[in-house]
């Protein structure tokens, strides 16, 4: 019996995706079914590049069925090979030229206002999704993705960060947990992902196991590319371990809590005020600043409210985060408005750098502002809150290169 492998989705709400199913034949070539409202414009180029993958893993006899919803180029590329990949035993890989802007590195200390999940599995949210302007992109192939659909959403995911324009938001995957999670690093880290997510971290080597993994995947590509990780806590017993996992390794730039599944785990309802999760959220804001790590909170799950989505942002700020995640592009701009500092902070924090400048020019080794002496972590705190205003457009770049 002829074995066929199927990727993909389709029905009605399906958009810039597309269904494939792969049968090896006994003979009669190459043959391809293409149903897509735009087979008129583009039939003969999704004809083409199925032609060129099915040679490519060495499929001369084969039976193509597709159903078509506006997938690019990538997006059918990967859907093609998860079948594929069901129907032979094969190691290759079949990609398509890199988008070099997507080998850009980030450093530990970007800022990290925002981070936006998209599904791993689900195209038409990942194309456009860097227009919104997040500082991070997350494909996620955790929760966001169905347990059949996990694997093929590897594929998916290794050609995002490939082909995808990500518009500069710092690349981001959210693994798996255990073993899938390490199996899910060998398609990303090859291909210049800049940040790995941990998911339900409770211990330090949840952490060491993954960054073990990422050095042998980039020694084994000679690869010189900096790799980050984010842990999530996300249970009782990973709060009471935070800052053992926040120094678990010095490749991790930043923390984040997970509040959906830490309200469960206590056996409470999260709610908007947060009282349910102040010592979680504030146990992970100090395990960070004692490890030297950003503190990211966690997601806000009513996406319709934004008067809400700013009060939270607010006592977010307040508790000492950094950041915290988005599950909907309208969340951005509130946070990013009120993660910011106001201008009484900025006026603050100006008058402490200009006092920093003129001690050092001075060949001080102490700083006063007026009658009260500065200490070190203040001045390095309104470094900060200047450059928060610049890179939130607060405060005019032009005075910060000015001042120096």
């Amino acid at each position: 019996m002829d074995k066929t492998g199927t990727a993909g989705n389709k029905g009605s709400g399906i958009r810039s995706d597309v269904w494939v199913a792969v049968t090896q034949t006994q003979s009669g070539g190459v043959q391809v079914e293409v149903k897509s409202k735009v087979k008129a414009l583009f039939g003969r180029q999704i004809e083409a590049l199925t032609e060129k993958v099915m040679h490519f893993f060495g499929l001369e006899n084969v039976q193509v069925s597709i159903e078509d919803a506006g997938a690019v180029d990538f997006v059918l590329a990967a859907r093609l090979e998860a079948a594929i990949k069901q129907v032979i035993d094969t190691d290759k890989e079949f990609l398509l030229p890199f988008l070099e802007e997507n080998k850009m590195a980030t450093k530990k200390d970007d800022f990290r206002f925002s981070r936006l999940y998209l599904p791993g599995n689900s195209p038409k949210l990942m194309l456009n999704a860097g227009v919104h302007n997040p500082n991070g992109l997350i494909l996620d192939l955790e929760d966001a993705v169905a347990s059949a659909k996990k694997t093929e959403a590897r594929y998916l995911v290794r050609n995002a960060l490939r082909n995808l324009h990500f518009y500069g938001a710092e690349r981001m995957v959210r693994v798996n947990q255990g073993a899938r999670g390490l199996e899910d690093l060998e398609y990303v880290i090859p291909h210049y992902a800049n940040l790995i997510l941990i998911p339900k971290c409770e211990e330090a080597t949840d952490v060491q196991r993954v960054v073990e993994k990422t050095n042998e995947l980039l020694e084994q590509h000679e690869m010189n590319h900096p790799v980050w990780f984010m842990p999530i806590i996300e249970s009782a017993k990973g709060v009471m371990n935070a800052y053992k996992i926040a120094v678990a390794s010095p490749k991790i730039a930043a923390m984040a809590i997970g509040l959906e599944d830490y309200t469960a785990d206590l056996g409470t309802r999260r709610t908007n005020e947060g009282t349910e999760s102040f010592f979680a959220r504030s146990m992970v804001v100090n395990a960070c600043r004692a490890a030297g790590i950003q503190p990211i909170d966690s997601v806000f799950s009513d996406v319709s409210d934004m008067e809400a989505l700013a009060e939270n942002v607010k006592r977010s700020k307040a508790l000492g985060f950094d950041g915290m995640g988005c599950i909907h592009p309208r969340q951005i701009k509130v946070i990013h408005e009120n993660f910011a500092p106001d201008e009484a902070d900025i006026e603050k924090a100006k008058k402490i750098y200009l006092a920093f400048k003129e001690a050092e020019a001075k060949g001080l080794g102490v700083v006063s502002l007026g009658s009260k002496m500065i200490d070190p972590p203040v001045v390095k705190r309104a470094v900060t809150t200047i450059e928060l205003a610049v890179n939130t457009g607060k405060l005019n770049i032009h005075w910060l290169e000015r001042e120096k």
